[in-house]
C-alpha cells in the first residue's frame, strides 16, 4: 500500500486494535510523514519519508526518514544530505528521540520500541542542567546507557566553557554518571593531569554520596583538606552527614549533622563539632606553639503541634574559641554572645501559657546566664461586672467598664561568674484594673496595678571584723562589709495608681494651591497623674539598715539582685503631660484619573513631654523632652530627639542644683542631650521612569543583540548618567551631643554606607563601611566583587584595614552537583587558623 501526500498535508496511519495482535505491539503506534508513507502489510514493514514522526507510549521519534520492522519491533532513523550544502557534508533532518523528560539526538538511531534498547551514532543528550554526548550510545535497559568517547558538561552553551571527556561512560538515569580516565577542559584547554575515574550525580534533590573536600594551605598549619565526608539520605524524612578536616602540620576537625523533617508538622537538626589545633613542634618555646581543643553542640527544632500550640528550640553550646578558630564569616567572628532558647506556648481564647529555657553565653569571659524553667501565664482583659444585654444595647453602667487583666511568671535563674555558680528563683504576679469612661470628647482612664513577688531568700548586710592577710604575712582584723544570704520565704507587695486624660483636636486649612487640597494639624494633648508609695520605709519591711565604718546608717534593699528585683524607694506623686503634633497634607486628585487614590503625605511628627513630681524634696520639675520625625517620600527618613533641663549647674559640686535657670537670667532651660539620625535607601528602580522602560523596550526590539542594561553607558554619548542599571545604596548618618554641664560636651557622629552595584549583567560590586568623625577614620570597610562566568562564578571579599583585615578569593562551578570543584585563596581574617 502506498500513500502520497503533498508537503503541506501530512498523512497519519494508526494501527487498529486488531493489528495489535498481528504485529505483537501492546499499544497504538501513531505515525506521520510529510512526503510519503509506504506500508507493506505482508512483510510487516513501514517506510516514512520526509519530516517523519513516530509516537509510541511515552516515546517520540522525529527524523527525515524512518524505517520500521514489525517482525523485530525495531526501527531505524536517519537524516539526509543537505542539498544546499555544496560540500555535501551537512545532514538535515537528523533523528531526535524523546523518552519522558530526556531527549537524544544523533546522526543515526536504531531502536527497539518494545525492549526500549537502542544504538545512537554521534549522540547528544540534554536533561535539565546537564548534557552528555558521545560517538556511540548504546541503551541496554530503560535507564542505563553506555557511551563511547563521551563528553559530559553542565554548561548550556553550544560550545561549553567547561566539560569532561572520557573514553567510556555509563549513564544511569536519575542516579549517576560513571566514567574512567577523565580529562577536564576549561575554555577548550585540557588540564594536564587526568582522573582515573569519576562519579557525577545525575539525580535532583537529596542523595547519598561522598562529600568532596576543599583544599588549601595556611602558613601555620600547612596544607589541608576541608569538609571531606559522607552524606547519607536515610529516607524522605531524615539525613545524616559526617565531615572532617585535616592539616599536614597538625590538627584535625570532625563534624556531624543529623536533620529530620515532616512537612506541615516539624523540622529540626542536631549538629556536633570537635577540632584539635596543633601549631608548632613539641620543642618550640610556648610562644610559638599552640595546643587547643574546641567543640560545639547545637539543636534546632520547630513544631506546630496544633493551631494553638507550638514548640521551638534553638540551642547552641560552644567552647569560647570555637567560632574564632573555625569560621571565616566576618559577622560570626565579631560575635561575643551565643543566645539560645527553647519554648513551648499554648493559647486559648482569652489566655496563654508559655514555658521556656533561655541561655546566654559570653565568649569573651566565659560567663553564663541561664534560666530554667521560665513559666508565664497571662489572662486578657475581662469585665466581671458587664451585662451582656446592656452591652448589646449600648447602655452600660459605669461599673461595667471596669476591666481586669492578670499575668504571672515563675523563673529559676542560674549565673556563672568567674567559675562561681549562683542560683535564684522567684515568682511574679501582676493584677491590673482599668476603667475607661468617655466624657464628651475626652478619654479618661483611671488605673490601679498590684504586684506581688515571691522569693525563697533575701540578703543581710553588716560590718564585721574580717581577718586579712597583709603583704608581710601578718594577720590583721579589718571592718568589712559582709553580705550574707538568708534562706526564707518572703513576699514583696507593691502597688501604684493613676489617672490619665487625653483627646484629639484638629485644625484644617484648604489652600487649594500648588496641588495641595488641604493641610491638617492634629493636636494630641495628654495629662496623667501617678502615685507610688515609698516602699523603703520601715513600715513595709522591705529595706534594712547597716552602719558603715563612720557609724552612719545606710539603707539597703533586702531583695536587691533577685530575679524580679525588690521594691522601689522614694515616694512618687508625679504629674506628666505630653503634647503630640501631626502635620499632614492631602494632594489634589488628578482630573480624569479614577484608578489612583488621593495622595496623603505626613510632613512631621513632633512631640513634647515633661512632668512634675509633687513628692520630691527638690528639683521636682522633670526634663523637657522633644521628639521629631519625618519621611520625605521613599527617599529620606529623619528622626531626632533632644532633652532640656530647667535647673542650674554647680561647676564646683559638678551636679545640678535646686535653682531654676530663669532665676539667674540664664534662660528658661538648657540643652543636655541632642541626637538625630538620617537614613536613605536609593536604587536604580526608583529613578527609572515609565518613559525609560518604554524607550529601552523599543531599543531592545529594534536590536535584540544589544541590550543597554548590560553595560554602563559604554556606547552612550549623552552626559546624563544611566540610572537604570541595577544598584542599591543605603546611607545612614548618626549624630549625638551630650552636654550634662554647660562647659563640657561629648560629640559622636558616624556615617554608614552600603552600596551594591551591577557594573554589567555579570559584574557586581558591593561596598560596606562606616566613617567615624571622632576618630577621623574608616571603620570595618568590606569590598566584595562578584563575577558571573556563565557556568562558573567568582567571589572576592576584601577587608583592607582593621583587626580583621584580609581577603578571600573563590572561583567555583555553579552547578550544584559540581560546586566542590573550586579554587580558593585566603589571607588574614579568612585564613585564620585553617
Amino acid at each position: 500500500m502506498v500513500q502520497k501526500d503533498s508537503t503541506q498535508n501530512k498523512t497519519q496511519v494508526q494501527d487498529s486494535s486488531k493489528s495489535k495482535k498481528q504485529f505483537d505491539v501492546d499499544a497504538v503506534v501513531n505515525s506521520s510523514a510529510a512526503d510519503s508513507i509506504i506500508f507493506k502489510v505482508k512483510e510487516r514493514k513501514m517506510f516514512l519519508f520526509g519530516s517523519s514522526d513516530i509516537k509510541y507510549k511515552t516515546t517520540e521519534l522525529s527524523s527525515e526518514n524512518i524505517f520500521i520492522d514489525y517482525n523485530t519491533n525495531e526501527l531505524e532513523a536517519t537524516g539526509v544530505a543537505d542539498t544546499s550544502d555544496t560540500a555535501k557534508v551537512k545532514i538535515k533532518g537528523t533523528p531526535k528521540l524523546t523518552e519522558g523528560t530526556e531527549t537524544y539526538e544523533g546522526s543515526k538511531i536504531k531502536y527497539n520500541f518494545k525492549t526500549q534498547r537502542g544504538f545512537i551514532s554521534l549522540a547528544k543528550n540534554k536533561e535539565k542542567d546537564q548534557r552528555y554526548e558521545g560517538e556511540k550510545v548504546k541503551k541496554v535497559d530503560k535507564s542505563t546507557y553506555f557511551i563511547e568517547n563521551g563528553i559530559f558538561t553542565s554548561c548550556n552553551s553550544d560550545t561549553p566553557h567547561t566539560h569532561f571527556t572520557a573514553s567510556s561512560m555509563k549513564v544511569i538515569q536519575k542516579d549517576k554518571i560513571i566514567a574512567r580516565w577523565i580529562f577536564m577542559y576549561v575554555a577548550g584547554v585540557p588540564l594536564p593531569v587526568p582522573l582515573p575515574f569519576a562519579v557525577f550525580p545525575n539525580e535532583t534533590g537529596r542523595r547519598s554520596g561522598i562529600i568532596v573536600p576543599g583544599f588549601g594551605s595556611t602558613a601555620n598549619r600547612g596544607q589541608y583538606f576541608h569538609n571531606f565526608g559522607y552524606f547519607w539520605a536515610m529516607n524522605d524524612y531524615m539525613d545524616l552527614a559526617f565531615t572532617g578536616d585535616y592539616y599536614t602540620k597538625g590538627g584535625y576537625g570532625l563534624r556531624s549533622r543529623f536533620r529530620y523533617a515532616k512537612r506541615y508538622d516539624f523540622s529540626g537538626s542536631f549538629e556536633a563539632g570537635y577540632s584539635k589545633i596543633l601549631i608548632g613542634e613539641e620543642n618550640d618555646p610556648p610562644a610559638l606553639k599552640q595546643r587547643q581543643s574546641d567543640w560545639r553542640l547545637s539543636w534546632y527544632h520547630s513544631q506546630q503541634i496544633d493551631p494553638t500550640s507550638q514548640l521551638n528550640a534553638n540551642l547552641q553550646f560552644v567552647s569560647s574559641n570555637f567560632l574564632r578558630n573555625n569560621s571565616i564569616d566576618y559577622n560570626t567572628l565579631l560575635t561575643q554572645q551565643i543566645i539560645s532558647g527553647a519554648s513551648y506556648s499554648k493559647s486559648w481564647d482569652n489566655s496563654s501559657l508559655s514555658i521556656s529555657y533561655n541561655r546566654t553565653q559570653y565568649l569573651n569571659n566565659g560567663n553564663i546566664d541561664e534560666s530554667l524553667p521560665n513559666i508565664g501565664y497571662s489572662q486578657n482583659v475581662f469585665y466581671p461586672f458587664r451585662n451582656k444585654n446592656s452591652f448589646a444595647d449600648g447602655k452600660q453602667k459605669w461599673y461595667e467598664l471596669i476591666g481586669i487583666s492578670y499575668s504571672g511568671q515563675f523563673s529559676n535563674v542560674r549565673t556563672k561568674r568567674d567559675n562561681i555558680n549562683e542560683s535564684k528563683m522567684g515568682a511574679l504576679h501582676n493584677l491590673n484594673f482599668n476603667f475607661t469612661p468617655r466624657v464628651g470628647y475626652i478619654n479618661i482612664t483611671p488605673n490601679f496595678s498590684y504586684q506581688e513577688k515571691w522569693y525563697n531568700k533575701r540578703i543581710k548586710k553588716e560590718i564585721k571584723k574580717v581577718e586579712i592577710k597583709n603583704a608581710d604575712g601578718s594577720i590583721s582584723n579589718r571592718d568589712t562589709l559582709v553580705t550574707s544570704t538568708i534562706n526564707e520565704l518572703n513576699f514583696v507587695r507593691t502597688f501604684n495608681s493613676g489617672v490619665s486624660a487625653g483627646t484629639k483636636l484638629y485644625g484644617i486649612f484648604n489652600p487649594n494651591t500648588f496641588g495641595i487640597e488641604s493641610f491638617r494639624h492634629t493636636l494630641i494633648p495628654n495629662i496623667s497623674f501617678n502615685y507610688t508609695p515609698d516602699f523603703s520605709t520601715n513600715s513595709w519591711g522591705y529595706y534594712d539598715t547597716y552602719y558603715d565604718n563612720d557609724g552612719k546608717p545606710v539603707r539597703y534593699d533586702k531583695f536587691e539582685g533577685q530575679v524580679f528585683g525588690g521594691a522601689g524607694s522614694g515616694k512618687s506623686q508625679s504629674i506628666n503631660f505630653s503634647i503630640g503634633n501631626v502635620f499632614e497634607i492631602k494632594m489634589n486628585k488628578i482630573p480624569g484619573d479614577t484608578l489612583k487614590e488621593q495622595k496623603k503625605i505626613q510632613l512631621l511628627n513632633f512631640d513634647l513631654s515633661s512632668g512634675y513630681n509633687l513628692a520630691a524634696d527638690s528639683m521636682k520639675l522633670q526634663n523637657l523632652t522633644m521628639n521629631y520625625r519625618t519621611q520625605i517620600g521613599d527617599w529620606l527618613n529623619f528622626y531626632g530627639s533632644s532633652s532640656y533641663t530647667f535647673y542650674d549647674y554647680d561647676s564646683n559640686a559638678k551636679r545640678e542644683v535646686n535653682r531654676f535657670l530663669i532665676s539667674k537670667g540664664s534662660g528658661l532651660f538648657r540643652l543636655t542631650n541632642f541626637n538625630f539620625s538620617i537614613s536613605s535607601t536609593l536604587s536604580g528602580e526608583k529613578f527609572k521612569s515609565d518613559e525609560t522602560n518604554k524607550s529601552e523596550e523599543q531599543k531592545t526590539e529594534s536590536n535584540p543583540v544589544f541590550n543597554k542594561k548590560d553595560y554602563i553607558a559604554l556606547y552612550d554619548n549623552s552626559e546624563t548618567p544611566d540610572m537604570t542599571i541595577p544598584w542599591n545604596l543605603s546611607i545612614n548618618y548618626n549624630y549625638n551631643l551630650s552636654k550634662y554641664s554647660p562647659t563640657e560636651k561629648t560629640i559622636y557622629s558616624n556615617l554608614g554606607l552600603d552600596l551594591s552595584m551591577n557594573l554589567t549583567k555579570n559584574w557586581r560590586l558591593t561596598f560596606r563601611g562606616s566613617y567615624d568623625f571622632n576618630e577621623h577614620k574608616v571603620s570595618t570597610p568590606q569590598i566584595t566583587i562578584y563575577r558571573d562566568l556563565h557556568c562558573w562564578e567568582m567571589n572576592f571579599t576584601w577587608n583592607p584595614i582593621g583587626a580583621y583585615r584580609g581577603f578571600h578569593f573563590e572561583l567555583r562551578m555553579k552547578a550544584s552537583e559540581l560546586k566542590d570543584i573550586k579554587v580558593t585563596k585566603s589571607k588574614g581574617l579568612y585564613s585564620g587558623l585553617r
